[in-house]
């Protein structure tokens, strides 16, 4: 059980996430027809909304631990099978926003361009799965 001070923080995770998303493709859309100030702007808005879900995070496991999934047969493998690859993929993605954004802000575009066709399908795979998480464990197969 998620004490109560704390059982608001899963549901502005998953929003968070799903922000980062949204501003994601949204930024993606915007340098696709050449519109470069509003994608800054969108990635800039997504690294935000990213950086503060992760300290959020961090904040709510520090106070509650990890949650488990209690279900089991297939809906655990379901479970296991998006959050294994969504674990991994957001140690890998934190190093890889950091050195996009980087490239992007100082104007170095063919390098930011060669990494960022890698970081923007993986960082929204972690954001949308992230929601994903969420929803497993607080909505559809909650604990109490």
């Amino acid at each position: 059980m998620i004490p109560e001070q704390y059982a608001f923080f899963p549901a502005l995770n998953a929003t968070l996430n799903g922000t980062s998303a949204v501003l994601l493709v949204t930024g993606r859309v915007l340098i696709a027809r050449g519109r470069m100030a509003a994608h800054r702007a969108c990635m800039i808005a997504a690294v935000s909304a990213s950086a503060l879900f992760l300290g959020c995070y961090v904040y709510f496991h520090a106070h509650v631990g990890n949650i488990i999934f209690l279900r089991h047969g297939v809906w655990r493998a379901v479970y296991l099978a998006i959050l294994i690859p969504h674990f991994v993929l957001a140690m890998v993605i934190v190093p890889m926003v950091a050195i996009t954004l980087s490239r992007g802000l100082r104007a170095r575009y063919d390098r930011h361009r060669a990494i960022a066709r890698w970081t923007f399908p993986l960082w929204l795979y972690v954001s949308v799965t992230g929601v994903i998480v969420y929803f497993m464990l607080y909505q559809w197969f909650p604990h109490s």
